[in-house]
C-alpha cells in the first residue's frame, strides 16, 4: 500500500504532553438542591414581606413621615394647655435622645395622615427644626376609637386635668361621635373608676358654661370645681353672672381668677333692715266711729292706741293664722 506524504508541518502541541483536563469540583451540589435553596430564599422573602405588610396594616410598624404632612387638627384635641416647663423637657429629651416614642397618625382618604396622639412630640420636633417623625400608622374603624387613642395616650403619659376630660366628652358628643355625653364618658374612660367618671361628669357644667371665658381651667382643683359645677345646676343664673364677672376681670393669674369665681359664688347679703321706727298710726278723727273696743280695720278686728301709743288688736277676725302672718311680719321689720 502507498505511503501519503504529509504536506504540512506536524502541530507541535500534538508532540507535547497533552494538557490535563480540566476537573469539576468534587463538592458542587446537586441541580436538585440548587432549586431547593432557591425556592426556601424566595420563600423567606415573601414571607419576610407579608410580615412587613401586615405588620405595617396593623399599625405595628414604626415608620418615618414627614411633618408637614401630619394634619394636628384632625382630632379636637383633650390638651388644652401646655406648661413651658413641660416642653422644655421634652425638647431637651429630643435633642439629647432622640424620639423614643413614636406617634400615632391615621390615613387620611384625600392625603396625608391624620394626628391621634403625639401632638406634644411633634411640636417640640418642629421647635427642634426637625422634618420628620417616627410614627405608627393606625387605622381605628371608627373616629370613637380614635378618640378613644388619644384619651388612653394622654392618661398615661401626662394625666389631664378634671376640666380637660370633661371638655373632650362635651366636645366628642358634639362632633357626633357619641350619641350623648353619657356615651362618650363611658366609653372615652371606660377604664377609669366610677367615682372618677362621675368627678368628670361633675365638671361637664363649667364646660358648658364658662369654658369660653376661663383662662385657667386647668388650675380649677378637684373639690373646687366640683362645687363650682354643683353650683351652676343649682343655680340657672350663675352662669351668666360668672361670665359678666370674669369678662370684666380679665384675671392673668389663677388665684386671682380663681377670686372672682369665689366672690360670684358667694349669695347675696340682704338688704339691710329699716332701723327707723315706723310711724305711729294716726289718731281716730273727732266724731269718728269708735267704742271701747276700738276702731274696727279689718272685719272683726279692732284696733285701740293707748295714750302711751301703745296698739292693741283684738276680735274675732284675729285668728291664729294671722297672729302668726302678723308676728313674721313684724320680724322681718
Amino acid at each position: 500500500m502507498a505511503k501519503r506524504k504529509r504536506l504540512t508541518p506536524a502541530n507541535p502541541l500534538y508532540l507535547g504532553d497533552a494538557p490535563a483536563p480540566e476537573t469539576k469540583s468534587l463538592l458542587r451540589a446537586a441541580p436538585i438542591a440548587d432549586v431547593a435553596r432557591d425556592a426556601a430564599t424566595s420563600h423567606a422573602a415573601a414571607e419576610m414581606a407579608e410580615t412587613l405588610q401586615k405588620a405595617r396594616a396593623e399599625g405595628r410598624m414604626i415608620v418615618p413621615l414627614a411633618l408637614a404632612e401630619i394634619q394636628f387638627d384632625h382630632l379636637v384635641r383633650d390638651r388644652i394647655i401646655v406648661e413651658d416647663d413641660e416642653m422644655e423637657a421634652l425638647v431637651n429629651s429630643l435633642r439629647d435622645r432622640g424620639q423614643q416614642t413614636p406617634i400615632e397618625v391615621v390615613e387620611l382618604p384625600r392625603g396625608g395622615y391624620g394626628l391621634i396622639s403625639g401632638w406634644r412630640r411633634c411640636q417640640a420636633l418642629i421647635q427642634l427644626g426637625r422634618d420628620e417623625v417616627l410614627a405608627l400608622i393606625r387605622r381605628p374603624e371608627t373616629a370613637a376609637e380614635a378618640y378613644q387613642a388619644m384619651v388612653e395616650e394622654n392618661e398615661i403619659r401626662v394625666g389631664l386635668s378634671y376640666f380637660e376630660r370633661a371638655r373632650i366628652v362635651a366636645k366628642a358628643a358634639e362632633e357626633g361621635v357619641y350619641r350623648s355625653e353619657k356615651e362618650a364618658l363611658l366609653d372615652l374612660f371606660r377604664a377609669a373608676s366610677r367615682p372618677k367618671r362621675s368627678k368628670i361628669g361633675g365638671f361637664l357644667p363649667i364646660v358648658h358654661h364658662l369654658s369660653s371665658v376661663l383662662q385657667f381651667p386647668q388650675a380649677l382643683s378637684e373639690r373646687g370645681g366640683l362645687a363650682l359645677g354643683r353650683a351652676l345646676e343649682e343655680d340657672a343664673g350663675l352662669g351668666a353672672r360668672l361670665q359678666a364677672a370674669l369678662r370684666a376681670a380679665r384675671a392673668d393669674t389663677p388665684e386671682a381668677e380663681a377670686e372672682v369665681i369665689a366672690a360670684a359664688m358667694e349669695p347675696p347679703q340682704p338688704a339691710p333692715r329699716n332701723t327707723v321706727p315706723d310711724p305711729a298710726p294716726p289718731a281716730p278723727a273727732p266724731g269718728a266711729a269708735e267704742d271701747r273696743r276700738g276702731r274696727e280695720v279689718a272685719p272683726g278686728i279692732w284696733l285701740r292706741t293707748a295714750a302711751n301709743g301703745d296698739i292693741t288688736l283684738s276680735g274675732p277676725g284675729l285668728t291664729p293664722e294671722k297672729r302668726a302672718a302678723l308676728k313674721r311680719w313684724l320680724a322681718e321689720k
